[in-house]
């Protein structure tokens, strides 16, 4: 069938190009990854039809692949699925193109492990069996590893190293407890297949054992506090194009998690927890808005305000309404976007300049409209401004934790206010004012800086207008989760 034919391509096509892009040599290494990048962005969002035309509106493979434990090879793709992989497909081309300008080397090297990477995180969004989504989920984490250790920016080494290996060992053993807690269930359905596990009934204090043992990895590589002190060190010290795809697109994998596995297969326990997980999340909206205010390095402010923005989210899926798991979809797409546009704002004032540090900047609208024209468009659409892509998830999160409870909500949204504060202040002190010694020279952006934000724009401004098709295209998933939940 063409359906399916058209799914193995999209997951199988990464691989094939990561191959391809280590052959292809150092010069052409990035321009066969762009366009490997582009082919598999395009062929993803083809999948859209095919899931309108589907039964169910899913489609979905499954062959037995080992007899003894009971293991299936088995993807499945519906709407859910279907807007993680095409964010993930839509970020890795403007990743790839975003280090035009820089040399790098082993360029073949680093180009192969971002595709390697793209083929674990799109394995992720759409594994239907519990042990491979574990295979795939430890797979992502070999490439960033070394992208991070490798081509790290930091100019101490050994506190690189610490720093890559603290993220390192907290996600691997996060997801150590995550395989536990499979094989547990295993005992107990027989299959790791998802619909096997969706239908499995466990008393109540299994369901919150099994919550425990899932949710340290999934808050582990959201990151959700206390779980999150691996996140500004690792951002900061790895490649840009690698903290892009940790912000932009690997921490998406805890939440999608939350939503497909954790929450139908064990809704008893996520009730029962709820309340200690909402608690915090906002604890982290707070706190992640707080250092944020204070910090001077423009890497690490992003990093916080990354886990601000992630624990409105993950407080949104733990009100189990409709509102709040709408809202951690548009969410999760739109910080996604706006993240790795961030990201790359600072790592071209980084090129410039030759420092992350706020307070020696200044004036670069002065000599830079161009790129403080895009940089403003961004940090308006981080803080939730009307009509961006923010705006809508914000809202839609913030009303799901109203509908929870009051007071959190009246706490989860000082978020908008203290966003507001250090994402501003930071733009002011960057872009406006005098030119200084630093600025004075800065270059505006040239064709391939456009071609990262350019989209980035469009995107922000679709969503943020018309966010009807995603919330339409994920609806009947989030209806059965909740269905599940509900049960």
């Amino acid at each position: 069938m063409f359906e399916t034919g058209l799914l193995f391509f999209v997951f199988f096509f990464p691989l094939v190009a990561a191959a391809l892009v280590y052959l292809a040599g150092h010069k052409q290494a990035k321009y066969v990854a762009a366009t490997a990048a582009v082919i598999e962005f395009i062929a993803s969002v083809m999948l859209k039809k095919c899931i309108a035309a589907s039964h169910a509106g899913v489609i979905e493979f499954t062959h037995s692949w080992i007899d003894k434990p009971n293991i299936s090879f088995a993807l499945s793709v519906d709407g859910l699925s279907f807007i993680l992989v095409v964010l993930t497909t839509f970020l890795v081309p403007l990743i790839v193109i975003s280090t035009f300008r820089k040399e790098i080397d082993n360029a073949k090297g680093f180009y192969a492990l971002i595709l390697l990477m793209q083929f674990a995180l799109i394995g992720v969004f759409i594994a239907a069996d519990a042990f491979l989504f574990y295979i795939f989920w430890e797979l992502a984490l070999i490439p960033i590893y070394f992208i991070a250790l490798l081509w790290g920016e930091g100019r101490d080494r050994e506190f690189r190293n610490r720093a890559i290996f603290k993220f390192f060992l907290y996600t691997l053993g996060g997801s150590l407890f995550m395989l536990l807690g499979f094989i547990w269930l295993y005992q107990k359905a027989g299959s790791f297949n998802i619909h096997a596990l969706y239908n499995l009934q466990l008393n109540a204090a299994e369901q919150v054992w099994v919550f425990l043992a899932i949710f340290v990895a999934f808050a582990v590589k959201i990151p959700i506090v206390p779980f999150h002190t691996w996140q500004p060190e690792t951002y900061k010290e790895a490649p840009t194009a690698g903290t892009m795809l940790l912000a932009g697109i690997m921490l998406k994998m805890g939440l999608y998690g939350l939503l497909r596995w954790l929450l139908p297969i064990v809704p008893h326990g996520v009730m029962v927890c709820t309340p200690y997980v909402i608690v915090l999340a906002v604890i982290g909206v707070v706190y992640g808005s707080v250092i944020a205010i204070r910090q001077n390095d423009l890497k690490k402010l992003l990093a916080y305000s990354s886990l601000a923005h992630v624990g409105l989210i993950a407080a949104g899926i733990f009100t189990l309404t409709r509102e709040g798991l709408e809202g951690s979809v548009v969410q999760m797409v739109s910080h996604g976007i706006n993240v790795i546009a961030l990201f790359f704002a600072a790592e071209i004032i980084f090129q410039r300049t030759g420092t992350f540090e706020i307070a020696k900047l200044g004036g670069i609208r002065n000599v830079a409209p161009k790129f403080s024209t895009c940089f403003m468009i961004v940090v308006l659409a981080a803080v939730g401004l009307p009509l961006t892509n923010s705006f809508i998830g914000e809202f839609l999160l913030l009303f799901g934790i109203y509908e929870y409870n009051t007071v959190l909500s009246i706490i989860a949204g000082t978020t908008i206010i203290l966003g507001a504060v250090y994402m501003f202040r930071m733009y002011q002190n960057v872009a406006l004012g005098e030119t200084n010694s630093l600025t004075s020279t800065f270059e505006d952006l040239n064709w391939s800086e456009m071609a990262v934000f350019v989209p980035v724009i469009v995107a922000i401004f679709v969503i943020g207008v018309y966010p009807g098709p995603i919330l339409h295209m994920v609806q009947p998933a989030l209806d059965n989760i909740l269905n599940y939940v509900w049960r």
